[in-house]
């Protein structure tokens, strides 16, 4: 017996032109809009570390350092907006306030000194006192941090000293100690600056701290004031 014939195969149709192109835009769409995504988190990051500071490890104990590449001398820092003067101070041309990192004998040609040469580890002030003299070489580090350095000499009465001292404590980046041999009764030093006044309760004495505490003329911004020196050497 012969078997009955099998029927024509029909082929499966094509999907229709218009279909395929609408496909193909699709994935042409979705591929560009991964790259939009890729180069978008690429310029992210790109920007956060071309815009942020590099990161500073804090330093403790007697022995820390902050070493600078070749002893640069001080330059404003970027975006630095000068301060008027307060009444009285004296100030220092900073670029010729030299920056390098001495363990020798430091002269300075001002008294106290607000700058030049220095020993490698600054004096903490973060709102510190002293009750006896400070080595120079570590005071003038922490002004180079942006601190503020409070001086005062035999004539101050011990009620001024307690004034000083109160205030101190309650204002970061500042430090006291006595300066035997200066020539006035209370001074205030920043890097490149300098006021003397008689009297804690001048007004210019808070003047001074708020234009000098981490000021204009910090050579380190955001460099530490504290895991340095913390007694007297």
């Amino acid at each position: 017996m012969s078997l009955p014939p099998l029927p024509p195969q029909v082929p499966t149709p094509s999907a229709p032109f218009p279909r395929r192109r609408r496909a193909a835009r699709g994935r042409l769409a979705a591929i560009a809009v991964s790259v939009a995504v890729v180069a978008g988190l690429a310029g992210f990051g790109g920007s956060r570390v071309l815009e942020g500071p590099a990161p500073r490890t804090a330093l403790t104990g007697a022995a820390a350092d902050d070493s600078k590449p070749g002893g640069a001398e001080p330059g404003r820092p970027a975006g630095a907006v000068p301060v008027p003067p307060v009444e009285g101070e004296k100030s220092w041309d900073a670029a010729r306030l030299t920056r390098k990192h001495v363990t020798g004998d430091m002269r300075y040609p001002m008294t106290p000194p607000v700058g030049g040469n220095h020993h490698p580890t600054w004096m903490d002030c973060d709102g510190d006192v002293y009750k006896t003299p400070l080595a120079d070489g570590n005071a003038v580090h922490s002004l180079e941090h942006g601190a503020v350095w409070i001086t005062y000499g035999a004539g101050a009465s011990p009620e001024a000293v307690r004034a000083l001292a109160t205030r101190v404590r309650s204002t970061p980046f500042t430090l006291l100690s006595p300066y035997p041999g200066q020539s006035g009764t209370i001074t205030l030093s920043a890097w490149g600056k300098q006021l003397t006044v008689d009297d804690p309760g001048d007004e210019r004495v808070g003047r001074f701290l708020a234009a000098y505490v981490q000021g204009p003329q910090t050579p380190e911004p955001g460099a530490p004031c504290t895991g340095g020196r913390a007694a007297p050497r």
